[in-house]
Order: structure tokens, then C-alpha cells, then sequence
């Protein structure tokens, strides 16, 4: 399989974490998000959403979506599970992973921001300020969230790594990037920490890729 990728794209993070805990090698091609690679006829021909990251399997379709992604590693790798057993604990670990894909990523990811800024004319600080809002109001109420519920173990839901950890830690990056204070987030500072214990996280990290900057 070969993974389209690029080393500051948070969706493709949270696959890099995923095919690493897996133990599975896929081959890389690398999209320059920011030179517009992605908006070329060549990768649109593979993702017509033109984003990444994309995973073309040795039958050469196409996924796309990093939790549509994900959890097809899942199903065809079960071990080690990314998501628990139980239908409830299934729920709250796409939950968790849904408030970051869903919730908090897409009203600040790369091309929101750009249109912010080029169509319609914010400047730097007016643009940064939005991306630190919805960032800061989500990883908060995610904070509560993982606090307060005894699932919360050593990582998002107990004590292995999830589905919901493979997002978390790909958002936290993010909200570093823009200088977003985090101290206020000890609970997912804490399974942060742990995650980034295992090579798995840690090699996925956009400083450790090939095509990092």
C-alpha cells in the first residue's frame, strides 16, 4: 500500500500513528500542501477532495478520510485493536476522536485558513486569533470530557493506546504550532505523554518525516 502524506498535515498524522502501531510499512509519496501539489489533476485524479492524506491499497483503490482510513487498518490488522470491545466503549472512543476530526479540525485546517486570508482579507493576527479560538475551545471542552470520566486510564480510554489517541496527539501538535498555551489541558498533557512514550507516536511526528521542513 502507499500512503499520501505530508509531514504537518494532522489527518496524516493521526494515519502515520496508526500504521506505526500496526506494524505495517506502507510506501510514500509526499504532497506539498502548501506548494498546491495537492491541487494538481495527477493527485486530484486519486482524491478529488484534494486533500491528504490518501492510502492507494495494492489493488490500487483509493481511501481517503484519516478515520475512514484508520479504521480500515483496524478491521484488516486487529492486532493491536484500536478501538474496545464493547459497543458503548466503541462510541465514546469515536467520540473523542470525532470531536477533533469533525469538530475542531476542519474550521481551522490549511485551506479555511487561506481563504480566511486571501478571499476574504484577514490579516495574519485576525487569522491566527480564529485558529487559536476553535482550537482552544475544543481541546477545553475535551479536557473536561477525559477528566471527569473514570474510562480515562493511562490513554484516552484505559491504559492502550485508541483510535481517540491517534487524533489527540496530532491536534495538540497543531495547537503548539500557533504558540496556543496548552497548560491549561492537564489531562490530555498527561495521555500526550504517554503516547509519545512509544515509538509508534513518536516516529509519526512531522519533524521526523522525510519531507519535513
Amino acid at each position: 500500500m502507499k500512503l499520501y502524506d505530508y509531514f504537518r498535515s494532522s489527518a496524516a498524522f493521526r494515519v502515520r500513528i496508526a500504521l506505526n502501531l500496526k506494524g505495517i510499512v506502507a510506501e510514500r509519496s509526499f504532497v506539498h500542501l502548501r506548494n498546491g501539489v495537492q491541487r494538481g489533476a495527477e493527485y486530484l485524479e486519486r482524491n478529488p477532495q484534494g486533500l491528504v492524506p490518501a492510502l492507494e491499497l495494492d489493488d490500487g483503490s483509493v481511501l481517503t478520510q484519516s478515520l475512514a482510513i484508520i479504521e480500515y487498518l483496524d478491521e484488516t490488522h486487529p492486532h493491536p485493536p484500536l478501538l474496545p470491545t464493547q459497543p458503548a466503549d466503541r462510541a465514546r472512543v469515536r467520540a473523542i476522536a470525532l470531536a477533533i476530526v469533525s469538530d475542531i479540525h476542519p474550521i481551522a485546517n490549511l485551506r479555511v485558513l487561506q481563504y480566511l486570508q486571501k478571499t476574504l482579507g484577514a490579516a495574519d493576527a485576525a487569522r491566527d486569533a480564529w485558529y487559536a479560538h476553535w482550537n482552544e475551545v475544543g481541546l477545553a471542552a475535551l479536557e473536561k470530557q477525559l477528566a471527569r470520566d473514570p474510562r480515562t486510564g493511562r490513554f484516552c480510554h484505559g491504559d492502550s493506546p485508541t483510535l481517540a489517541d491517534c487524533c489527540v496527539v496530532p491536534q495538540l501538535a497543531n495547537a503548539r504550532r500557533i504558540a496556543l498555551d496548552v497548560a491549561a489541558f492537564p489531562t490530555l498533557l498527561r495521555i500526550e505523554s504517554a503516547c509519545l512514550s512509544l515509538p509508534a507516536f513518536a516516529d509519526a511526528a512531522p519533524a521526523r518525516q522525510p519531507d519535513a521542513e
